[in-house]
């Protein structure tokens, strides 16, 4: 992950990753996690994210890591919440406000607790290729045994796009869980007008949906 690529993208407002709405593969597949009321979520690389306030009625505790200070201050501020900030170290602070705990800094030194539910919309697919291996071990520690992650990622022909998002097929999941219960909960074809199709002129494009499982 380039720190100062997402610094500026925040910075200039160019987050056309950013979703107004929750997303639907979120509301359509929560669900097949089996998740209960008091068990813990965690959201790397959250954003400002609508995804955290529907997890939040949810679920007791939601706790996000998003790199961008623009980004968090945004979500609170969008949302007419009063944080409670703490400051933890010099790279780290938290915001608090009822059920929402979320840190703002790097998500592989964030203090985080061990949870029960991961959710990954974006953060593995905007990962570096080389920085895949440390990011899911990072994940494997703040799940706890018998945890499970929803994991959306992409799917297309890498050297037709240089990314982010980057694309990271059905093999790479495999190697990358390797040890876990990796399930394919859904794969959503875009048609041939779609704009990552059209503009893009990509061969096939392709969201997917993971369950893992500890």
């Amino acid at each position: 992950m380039d720190k100062e690529f997402w610094h500026r993208k925040w910075a200039s407002n160019r987050i056309g990753f950013h979703m107004t709405d929750v997303n639907p593969l979120l509301l359509e597949y929560w669900s097949a996690l089996s998740p209960q009321r008091e068990e813990h979520v965690f959201v790397p690389l959250c954003g400002k994210s609508e995804d955290l306030v529907w997890l939040a009625s949810k679920h007791e505790k939601v706790m996000g890591v998003e790199l961008s200070e623009i980004a968090v201050r945004s979500f609170f501020s969008e949302h007419f919440y009063t944080p409670l900030v703490t400051q933890i170290d010099s790279y780290h602070q938290c915001y608090e406000f009822d059920e929402l705990q979320l840190y703002q800094g790097d998500v592989f030194t964030a203090p985080l607790e061990p949870v029960e539910l991961i959710y990954d919309r974006a953060a593995l697919v905007s990962m570096m290729p080389s920085q895949r291996e440390a990011y899911v071990q990072r994940l494997r520690e703040l799940l706890k045994p018998g945890g499970r992650m929803l994991l959306i990622t992409v799917d297309y022909v890498q050297a037709e796009l240089a990314g982010p998002p980057f694309s990271v097929d059905h093999h790479q999941i495999q190697q990358l869980f390797q040890g876990m219960k990796t399930t394919l909960l859904c794969r959503k074809e875009v048609d041939p007008e779609h704009p990552k199709i059209a503009q893009q002129k990509l061969s096939r494009f392709a969201d997917e949906v993971w369950l893992i499982e500890a």
